[in-house]
């Protein structure tokens, strides 16, 4: 199966995967049941001071990516979440949505590249 990414204002594409928003704060204008997902995992995004400062800049994207790591590396919840992907990877497809208008940077595209790397997917 496939770790994909897709913005969540976008019509779902994969209705059939295991859909997960990484999003820290819900995404404005979209409503629980519309969003059609499975959890919400928003320990695993970045955290607040590191979403202000980044504030979507383009030019801040490498050193966003590398402080983002630094912060899945030190970030308890991980292991869990890694393994419930790992195993939801064996059935379905895994869904990470996110908000962001950038579809080149944001942070659910450092996290599909970190689950693919860790989980042995890259």
């Amino acid at each position: 199966m496939e770790l994909k990414l897709e913005r969540i204002y976008d019509k779902p594409q994969d209705l059939n995967g295991y859909r997960i928003l990484v999003d820290r704060l819900w995404p404005r204008g979209i409503s629980k049941v519309n969003a059609k997902l499975d959890e919400w995992e928003k320990e695993i995004a970045p955290s607040k001071e590191l979403r202000s400062w980044f504030s979507h800049d383009p030019a801040k994207f490498a050193e966003f990516e590398k402080k983002y790591i630094a912060e899945l590396d030190g970030n308890d919840q991980l292991p869990t979440f890694m393994t419930t992907i790992k195993e939801k990877l064996k059935t379905d497809n895994v869904i990470l949505l996110y908000g962001a208008k950038d579809r080149e940077h944001n942070q659910a595209v450092v996290l599909k590249q970190y689950l693919e790397t860790h989980l042995g997917q890259a």
